[in-house]
């Protein structure tokens, strides 16, 4: 069965599609034309042939004849060009006249099975030419076909000697010798080219009473016979195609047993002809599901599949299509493009985009703007703890910078390039902050993703999760935070395997850790995790030497926000938002910079007292044990209790080592002299305190 392309899906291509679907010989596997509603289009699709608007794209290897029926020559040239070696372009015109004779012949022998009787039906029926004489050789026959080859009426030559209409006949001859003349080649006055048979009609008494010549046109028919190759020929011609594909190609019959594999098969697989021909068609998959046997179901092509199939496991995508012959199904084919190397590439692609936007992050240490020994202490602190993996707890009250400090110590880390992760743990609920940060599988609860989702740890893998607002999670999440900081693992909410995390956790809180854990609040175990690398972001109430610098620092960036030129700020405004509480910190101090600008006239160069909105100027009381985090890491008398003494003196000496080994930055032997202690002695109290 020859397969054939048809490109023009008008209504001569229409046409011949029709007349292709009722040959068992010819097989149209696609059609292809500009516009999608064409009749030829809606007819193919009909069939469940495949159709689209670029043949460029349609065009398969296997394909034997291409036909151009758009009556675009320039379409008939680019076909030829970009058509397969063994494959042969025929113009519609001529595809017509093959496919006209084929029907005729075919309506032919119909006609002759059933009405024998009919002579001169069939006579006229028949698409080869007949001429007949008697012994005087005067013509008797002229049919139809005979009128359309020789361009002569029947009418005008029907009585008439053969010699006078075609000189060069050789039925005198023969009714001279009584003697046939089989296929021979005779040109026309036409310039047309028959073939023809030309036998002597004898009687019973063996006299020779007229020749019948029966002819054909083979002026257009021998052009394509030079173009259209043996059936076994290209059958060979196809197989070579097929083993000599990049892709890998697998066919199975209608029961889904191999049938055909070629070498690019074996190799991206790594099985063998043995190991297919006469097997499952599932029998090469090692993850997914065989989609030979969904087409062989569906009888419809599927396309883009991945899966993972052979012995090495080789990620692939799959394209399956089915084979029906004459309505029938015969089977499938798949052709399988390895994409393990697209796939490496994508990740590596994903990396430098991850490399990218880190390169972009917005604060560094030297985005934290501060001179007073209370900052410069907490950065130090920081700077220490970005050079190590440990867990890190930054502890202060809203709006100190807590996050700033977070992104400074993820860039100062080894971990810069990887992904840096926020969560904000008081704005979600439970139930969402633990399918947000553990990920969920599918079907875990109503409305989850098919598929499932992967949680935050597991995007944050091999970079840096910074948990905000630790304080606020229930106890149920802290438990599984617990196990991540201990286990390295997680497991998604309706799941049961444990998934690993390399992942560096920055966590920060405005609340009071140790309050929490004593109202049963907050685990102790979560607590002495976290409790790792403290670091306490000092509230700006109790760093008055910084309010000039940020309040410089806000001016320029809102400069640029709001498009003004403010170039000063009076010294009363600096000593006004020095006289101020700050409960809000430095981000209060921004939203009041931020609202002072807007009062100001456009062309107004200095900021003045004038602008401000009013503020509370009231201290806290010096006699009030404040319940900031700084505070409370700053005085030995905690939440208004006495303490015994030892457990006073205990606190105040791991702070102070904890400051000394942030100035030695970590370097223990230098605080060791510092402190004027021995080493040794040094490293007992670290393990004493928890100092690590």
């Amino acid at each position: 069965m020859r397969k054939i392309f048809l490109v023009g899906a008008g209504s001569g291509g229409t046409a011949l599609l029709k007349t292709f679907q009722n040959m068992e010989s010819l097989k149209v596997i696609g059609v292809s034309d500009r516009n999608v509603n064409a009749p030829g289009m809606k007819e193919a699709r009909k069939y469940g042939i495949p159709t689209g608007t670029d043949y460029t794209r349609m065009i398969s290897h296997d394909v034997e004849v291409i036909i151009e029926a758009t009556g675009d020559e320039g379409v008939f040239h680019h076909l030829r060009q970009i058509k397969p070696q063994h494959a042969t372009v025929i113009p519609g015109s001529i595809a017509r006249i093959i496919m006209s004779l084929i029907e005729e012949k075919e309506n032919l022998i119909q006609r002759l099975r059933h009405h024998q009787h009919e002579l001169d039906i069939i006579l006229n029926s028949t698409h080869d030419g007949m001429l007949a004489v008697n012994k005087e050789g005067i013509i008797t026959l002229f049919n139809r076909a005979a009128e359309r080859i020789i361009g002569l009426r029947a009418e005008d030559v029907l009585g008439e000697p053969a010699t006078k209409w075609i000189p060069n006949s050789r039925l005198n001859i023969v009714l001279q010798t009584g003697q046939p003349e089989l296929h021979q080649e005779q040109w026309l006055n036409n310039d047309r080219r028959i073939i023809t048979n030309r036998v002597p009609v004898i009687s019973e008494e063996g006299e020779v009473i007229g020749a019948v010549a029966v002819f054909r046109d083979i002026t257009d028919v021998t052009t394509l016979a030079e173009e259209v190759l043996d059936l076994k020929e290209t059958r060979s011609l196809l197989e070579a195609i097929i083993n000599s594909s990049e892709d890998a190609i697998s066919v199975v019959d209608q029961n889904g047993i191999g049938l055909m594999i070629n070498p690019a098969y074996t190799r991206l697989t790594g099985l063998n002809v043995e190991d297919v021909i006469g097997k499952p068609a599932d029998v090469d998959i090692s993850e997914g599901e065989s989609m030979h046997m969904q087409v062989l179901k569906t009888k419809k092509p599927v396309r883009g599949v991945p899966m993972k199939v052979g012995k090495y496991r080789k990620d692939v995508v799959v394209n399956v299509a089915p084979i029906i012959v004459d309505g029938e199904l015969k089977g499938s084919v798949g052709i399988i493009h390895d994409i393990s190397e697209i796939k490496k590439l994508t990740r590596e692609l994903d990396r430098a985009r991850r490399i990218i936007r880190t390169l972009e992050a917005k604060y560094t240490f030297e985005d934290i703007v501060g001179e007073s020994e209370p900052v410069k202490t907490a950065i130090e602190q920081a700077k220490t703890a970005a050079y190590t993996p440990a867990t890190v707890l930054l502890r202060g009250e809203s709006g100190t910078g807590k996050e700033l400090f977070a992104h400074a110590i993820h860039n100062e880390s080894e971990r810069k390039f990887n992904q840096f992760v926020r969560v904000n743990c008081a704005a979600l609920s439970e139930q969402l902050l633990e399918s947000e940060l553990f990920g969920y599988e599918e079907g875990a609860f109503t409305g989850a993703k098919q598929g499932g989702k992967k949680g935050l740890f597991e995007e944050a893998n091999g970079g840096t999760i910074f948990l905000d607002e630790i304080g606020e999670i229930s106890l149920s999440t802290q438990a599984k935070l617990l196990r991540v900081l201990q286990e390295k693992e997680i497991v998604r909410v309706g799941g049961t395997k444990a998934i690993p995390v390399d992942v560096r956790v920055i966590a920060a809180t405005n609340i009071n850790l140790e309050e929490a854990i004593w109202q049963g609040k907050f685990r102790e175990d979560l607590y002495y995790r976290l409790n790792v690398l403290p670091i306490i972001i000092p509230p700006l109430r109790y760093r008055d030497d910084d309010i000039r610098l940020l309040a410089e620092h806000f001016i320029a960036k809102l400069n640029m926000e709001y498009g003004r030129h403010i170039a000063s700020v009076a010294d009363e405004v600096i000593e006004y938002l020095k006289a101020y509480h700050w409960p809000g910190n430095v981000r209060e101090l921004e939203n009041v910079i931020s609202r002072a600008i807007i009062h100001m006239r456009f062309n107004e160069e200095r900021l003045e007292l004038h602008h401000l909105p009013p503020l509370q100027l009231k201290r806290y009381d010096s006699g009030k044990q404040e319940q900031s985090e700084w505070a409370r890491a700053h005085h030995p008398i905690f939440d208004g209790k006495i303490l015994p003494l030892d457990e006073v003196v205990g606190r105040w000496e791991k702070t102070y080592i904890q400051q000394v080994l942030s100035q030695c930055n970590g370097n223990k032997t230098k605080a060791a002299q510092k402190l004027k202690i021995s080493v040794r002695n040094l490293y007992y109290k670290l393990q004493k305190y928890g100092l690590h």
